[in-house]
């Protein structure tokens, strides 16, 4: 009898990615199919098609049922064993949509073994370009939207996000306006994720409760979808979406498909899949209390939040690990491109001096406190540079070594600042988790320490919703008795601890928190 292994799969705007672990929770098979390079015949640029009026963004859905065959078969020719297989779940990139035709589910479930998915398939979609997160063409869907319901704010309480443009009820909403008869031949529409696992199934897939949090359709306290906001995206939505499910839940086995072309046992479950953000969250492994940074081109933070105060910046979505809690996402554009920016300026381009800039100057950086925005930031709607000195006074430049600090003072002041908006607490027990390029710097993290007041950890998270796929495809075949995700994953690699706050930390910041709170008002748009 071979040693069961689990499947992890990450639909990703640019590839399909595979991960196989054991029961002990090591990688034993990893694999990708990079649309762009393997699929040429797609024409995709970063896997993705931007239409003419800049706005418009799609993927072609048989780009994204070709790799799925593609890899499969490569796993077949490697001699990947197929049969230990005990069960597998997925990511999919978060808000894009897939629109199925009426007559599908007959095709998806008699699907013949003799021939690739993509060729059976290939006449199932009512829209053959899915608009993906990258799409930014429904403004007066987001409006809409938002009046019918009462205001931005209203929405935020019911959904968990004010209206955005990528998210999937106002793209739906789009395809209804402007071709209702491609609407009308449609008789269920996927997001990515479940999409996804409708192909492992052979049957539609519900959307899962956390990946449901990001259409601005579902009520994520009630775990139902929104009568009001549904009537205002479309008539007769509700039957097309389906009802949501839990993320741990388990679909069902695998269609008869892949038992016959690959070799899987008829045993295999599928576990719902769920967005990249939120398989993130399992694969690093967050728990109550948790944060995780990435400090990337953009700087992302995920939280493990209890009792959240959706607010118009910032996302709410169901936690994927534990349906009873919530995991929020704020983005901030102005990451490290800025950061490199005051290298450049104030260090001669050098980290180690940026870092020594860092170490010679005190915590709380005299009162001075900056804001650094080269492009107009998200969170908060503000740009260009602002300094102000302990009187609160605008000066139009600091000494370099203070602009450094400032910098990076700010930066993680903002993220604590609207976190907290969001209902976050720092806890006794919260871990700051630290992945993206600045995390290698320690200068940089004891700064992040001292503000959040909490130690921070290091992780490698190159492949982080594929691992987490695969944890949570292990989590599903035993959720129902209440084990927690955190038991399943106790073997894994744990983080590495880099540095813990200075002593006094909490006292310093506590005052210049409440400072930059008030400042960040001033520079913010009205």
């Amino acid at each position: 009898m071979a040693a069961p292994c689990f499947l992890g799969w990450d639909f990703s705007t640019q590839q399909l990615k595979v991960i196989a672990i054991d029961e002990h929770l090591r990688v034993i098979y990893e694999d990708n199919v990079h649309f762009d390079k393997d699929l040429p015949e797609f024409k995709t640029q970063g896997g993705a098609y931007v239409h003419s009026d800049r706005l418009t963004v799609t993927s072609p859905v048989l780009m994204w049922v070709k790799a799925l065959d593609m890899i499969l078969e490569k796993m077949k020719s490697s001699g990947f064993n197929f049969t230990q297989v005990r069960a597998l779940s997925g990511a999919g990139q978060q808000h894009g949509s897939v629109y199925w035709k009426k007559g599908s589910i007959q095709t998806l479930k008699n699907a013949s073994p003799e021939l690739p998915l993509h060729q059976l398939l290939k006449a199932c979609f009512a829209v053959s370009n899915s608009p993906i997160w990258m799409d930014s063409s429904t403004a007066s869907q987001c409006s809409n939207l938002e009046k019918a319901v009462g205001g931005a704010q209203r929405l935020a309480a019911i959904t968990g996000s004010r209206a955005y443009e990528r998210f999937t009820g106002n793209q739906i909403a789009k395809i209804y306006s402007q071709n209702p008869e491609v609407y009308a031949q449609t008789e269920r529409i996927s997001l990515v994720s479940s999409f996804a696992a409708s192909l492992f199934l052979g049957a539609y897939a519900p959307i899962d409760y956390s990946d449901g949090s990001g259409m601005n359709l579902l009520q994520i306290w009630e775990k139902v979808w929104s009568a009001s906001c549904l009537d205002a995206c479309a008539p007769g939505l509700e039957e097309k979406l389906g009802s949501p499910v839990p993320s741990h839940s388990v679909l069902g086995s695998i269609s008869p498909y892949y038992i016959q072309r690959y070799g899987f046992s008829p045993d295999c479950k599928v576990v719902a899949f769920t967005g990249d953000n939120p398989a993130s969250l399992a694969g690093m492994r967050l728990q109550e209390g948790d944060i995780a940074i990435s400090l990337g081109t953009s700087d992302t933070l995920f939280l493990w939040i209890q009792e959240p105060t959706p607010a118009l910046e910032g996302h709410i979505l169901c936690n994927p690990v534990d349906s009873q809690t919530f995991m929020a996402l704020l983005c901030f554009k102005n990451g490290s491109l800025m950061r490199e920016r005051i290298r450049d300026d104030c260090a001669s381009g050098s980290w180690d001096e940026f870092s020594k800039a860092l170490s010679s100057t005190v915590a709380g950086n005299n009162g001075n406190l900056g804001f650094y925005f080269d492009v107009m930031e998200i969170t908060p709607e503000a740009v260009g540079i602002h300094r102000f000195n302990s009187d609160n006074q605008k000066v139009s430049d600091f000494p370099k070594e203070v602009e450094i600090r400032a910098l990076i003072e700010g930066q993680f002041m903002a993220k604590r600042i609207h976190a907290e908006k969001l209902g976050y607490k720092v806890m006794p027990r919260t871990r700051i988790l630290a992945t993206g390029g600045a995390s290698h710097n320690k200068k940089i993290l004891q700064v992040l320490s001292d503000v959040f007041n909490a130690p921070v950890y290091t992780i490698d998270t190159a492949n982080s919703a594929c691992l987490g796929s695969a944890y949570r495809a292990i989590h599903g075949l035993v959720a129902e008795t209440n084990v927690s995700l955190a038991d399943v994953v106790k073997l894994a690699p744990e983080p590495r601890l880099a540095v813990t706050p200075t002593t006094g930390a909490e006292e310093l910041y506590r005052p210049l928190l409440k400072r930059y709170a008030e400042l960040e008002q001033k520079v913010s748009w009205p």
